[in-house]
């Protein structure tokens, strides 16, 4: 009895097909295998997976730099910039007869001067009757047309109707860089300041060259004499009074460090103010130099 096997391929067409099928079957597998493999984003060393923008950011240099014109027009400050950084010491709370922001009574007589003689006062310094206006606000580094803008900004929150006072048309390039030198306080307004105060002083005011701790440290007496004096000479605001050893020593008990932060950062306690860098452009050192000064007098 011999064996009989059943064959799948009975036909040539059959085996035709079979045998074109072993070989396109494969080399289809093997593309498609291939294709699948070389689209797939790679990462690590074969790709970056990162999109483009992200290649740009990582790419880009660690510092940037801008090109700055030295000689360009200095951008002025508005009146409201200029009263938060200079002008609100006095102006906020009245110090030194100055008429609060707001007060239309204080401010009327004032207005109806005229918005130039008021210009004039804020510029160059002004004594009245009433009270004492130093220079720009003892800020010397101002424009005079951000002066002005501050005189507006306040006079119409007081009940004026000033117009905006115009940028110049070609205002004025910034300065070489320098040292830093304190504004000098004007002698008049001191004067009016002290005699203002006067009925608050206790007994006079001891005088900056009888000093004798510090004497010294010629930069903390320069900043003194020309900036510190016009309110610690009398206690306008609240100030501590130069040689007071009783009003001194509980912030000097708070460290040099905390008065240090408070000269150079302007600080508002429950007995005054203290305006940044007492409303001066000195430099932080010559800042810390003052405090050191008043200090050792009072100690």
């Amino acid at each position: 009895m011999s064996d009989q096997h059943d064959s799948l391929i009975k036909t040539p067409k059959q085996l035709i097909v079979t045998v074109l099928a072993a070989f396109i079957v494969p080399i289809v597998v093997i593309v498609l295998l291939v294709s699948f493999v070389t689209s797939e984003r790679k990462t690590g060393a074969g790709g970056s997976g990162m999109t483009p923008e992200a290649i740009s950011e990582r790419t880009a240099p660690v510092a940037k730099f801008e090109l700055v014109d030295a000689n360009a027009p200095r951008t002025l400050k508005s009146g409201e910039d200029v009263f938060k950084a200079v002008c609100t010491t006095c102006h906020t709370a009245g110090v030194a007869g100055a008429p609060k922001i707001g007060d239309k009574g204080a401010w009327a007589p004032r207005i109806a001067e005229g918005a130039p003689t008021l210009f004039d006062h804020a510029i160059k310094g002004y004594t009245g009757a009433s009270g004492a206006m130093p220079a720009k606000g003892g800020n010397t580094d101002l424009d005079d047309v951000e002066v002005q803008r501050a005189v507006v900004y306040m006079a119409n929150a007081s009940g004026a109707k000033f117009a905006e006072p115009a940028a110049p048309a070609k205002a004025a390039a910034p300065a070489a860089p320098s040292e830093p030198v304190a504004p000098q306080a004007d002698a008049n307004a001191v004067k009016a300041i002290a005699a203002i105060n006067a009925g608050q002083a206790a007994g006079p005011a001891p005088a900056a060259s009888t000093a004798t701790a510090s004497a010294g440290d010629d930069a903390g007496k320069k900043v003194y004499d020309t900036v510190c004096m016009a309110c610690h000479a009398s206690g306008v605001a609240g100030a501590p009074k130069f040689g007071d050893k009783a009003a001194w020593a509980p912030r000097i008990a708070e460290g040099l460090d905390t008065l240090y932060d408070h000269a150079i950062h302007g600080y508002q306690g429950k007995g005054g103010v203290m305006p940044p860098k007492g409303g001066s452009s000195a430099s932080d050192d010559d800042v810390k130099s003052a405090v050191r000064y008043i200090t050792a007098a009072a100690k």
